[in-house]
Parts: structure tokens; C-alpha cells; sequence
């Protein structure tokens, strides 16, 4: 199936930990099983690394491990299984879009602050400057 990379490789190129990888796996997030070499080291696939990535970030965005797994189920039960995925990741992204408001706000907070203390800290520290 073409060109092998080890979990330091993929670790490299994904960003995530040996550990995390060896994580996704026993926690069945991967689309297949990993290959293993004659010594028993794993072995992945160009291919995984795509996949990895969309976990990473579907994880990064707050998607539950359990949910995760669900997602991959699903995927790797083939195309009969789209609907139910299409229908998993439109209930995530409103998750999310509802999360990003919630920070805007949270942003707009702490602009406020930002705000509030430039204008309270600019007479102080002209006085400063100027009794130098």
C-alpha cells in the first residue's frame, strides 16, 4: 500500500505526541487497524495522517472522545453511513458557532478592560514621563 512512516514521522507531521497517537488508537479513533513492522513497531500509512488531522481538530473544538469514536464508526461502516455523519458534524459545528459567540463576548469583555485601563493608565504615565 505504498510508503510506511513511523509514529515519530507522524508525530512530526501531525504536530501530536507519540503518546497521543498511541492514545487515538487504543481509544479506536483511527480508521484502521495500524500496521505493524516484523519487530512489532507501528507502521502508518500516508493516508492516516489526513485522518489524524480531522480528529485533531474536530478534538481541538471541543468534540468528544466518545463522539469521536462514533464518527470514525461510522466512517469506517462505508458510504450507507453518510447521513449519520453529515448529521454528527452539523450538530458539532453549531456546538462550535455557539462556543465562538459565547468567546466574542468574552472578547468583548476584556477589550472593554483593555480599554478601560489604557484611558485610566495614559494621564500616569504622561505625568511620569513629563516630571522627567
Amino acid at each position: 500500500m505504498g510508503t510506511y512512516l513511523t509514529i515519530a514521522e507522524v508525530a512530526r507531521r501531525t504536530g501530536l505526541t507519540p503518546h497521543t497517537l498511541r492514545y487515538y488508537e487504543r481509544e479506536g479513533l483511527l480508521l484502521r487497524e495500524v500496521d505493524r513492522s516484523a519487530t512489532g513497531h507501528r507502521l502508518y500509512h500516508e493516508d492516516d495522517i489526513s485522518w489524524i488531522k480531522m480528529i485533531t481538530r474536530l478534538r481541538a473544538t471541543g468534540m468528544p472522545i466518545r463522539e469521536v469514536r462514533r464518527y470514525a464508526d461510522l466512517a469506517r461502516a462505508g458510504d450507507a453511513t453518510r447521513e449519520e455523519r453529515l448529521e454528527l458534524l452539523r450538530a458539532h459545528r453549531q456546538r462550535v458557532v455557539e462556543w465562538l459567540a459565547t468567546v466574542e463576548e468574552h472578547l468583548k469583555a476584556i477589550d472593554y478592560k483593555i480599554e478601560f485601563y489604557e484611558e485610566c493608565c495614559r494621564p500616569l504615565s504622561r505625568l511620569t514621563s513629563s516630571a522627567l
